[in-house]
């Protein structure tokens, strides 16, 4: 009986490739198969842009099977669904052929990631490891040369605004909008009606060479856009 692959879950970091952990490097330097999807057929894979050098330089680059299944941009629940489903099953054909399978994903596996929806589907039948990356909030926070938090300060990481807005910016000092271009100019003004002295930058396309830092927010919001919101406390 052919011992099944092992699927693993490898968080490139926020663009560089430099910012690539040693493990992570050295996994993808000799694993079989890469699954690096994307958002469309048109559109190339940010992932796998930031681990090409290395994988260039493998000798048996020939032979590498590189997977790319669509994960499209949509709030259809359904649709995600079926793709996520045509994923994993793509996945197991492999894992069941005793050859392991790294899913590279932007940041970190267990933050926001594509990974999440993957291994929810194969954790029981396979053996599943996450390799950790730099994630966008520290590697933006590095750019703007700046600490997220300090001593007893709370930290929020928001994805999309919703009605939990205003205890979040109430009891948090430090806010993170991982995906601006989902939000509003409502935000923009909650949060510029705020007493509190506070900072507000956001980088786009960190760690790229086309890096934008940003004192304030994003008029244009590309999709790789974070903002990083500090307030100034009195009772820390």
């Amino acid at each position: 009986m052919v011992k099944k692959g092992k699927l693993i879950g490898i968080g490139v970091g926020p663009g560089d490739t430099e910012l690539l952990t040693i493990k992570a490097a050295n996994i993808l330097s000799k694993i079989p198969v890469i699954c690096s999807p994307k958002s469309s057929k048109e559109k190339d894979s940010i992932a796998l842009s930031i681990i090409k050098p290395i994988i260039e330089d493998r000798e048996d680059k020939d032979t590498l099977k590189i997977l790319d299944p669509i994960f499209p941009m949509t709030e259809d629940k359904n649709i995600l669904e079926k793709h996520w489903d045509d994923a994993s099953r793509i996945i197991s054909n492999f894992l069941d052929k005793g050859l392991d399978v790294a899913f590279i994903t932007l940041g970190d596996p267990a933050i926001f990631s594509t990974f999440s929806y993957v291994q929810k589907r194969l954790f029981t039948d396979y053996t599943v490891e996450m390799v950790p990356g730099i994630t966008a909030c520290t590697a933006c926070a590095s750019s703007i040369g700046k600490p997220l938090v300090e001593k007893n300060e709370v930290l929020s990481i928001v994805p999309k605004i919703d009605n939990r807005i205003e205890s979040i910016l109430t009891e948090g000092d430090s806010i993170v909008l991982m995906k601006p271009s989902r939000n509003t100019d409502e935000l923009e003004n909650i949060i510029n009606f705020k007493s509190e002295e506070k900072e507000v930058f956001s980088v786009e396309k960190c760690s790229m060479k086309d890096e934008k830092i940003i004192k304030g927010f994003s008029k244009d919001k590309p999709y790789l856009t974070t903002t990083l919101i500090k307030f100034n406390k009195k009772s820390n």
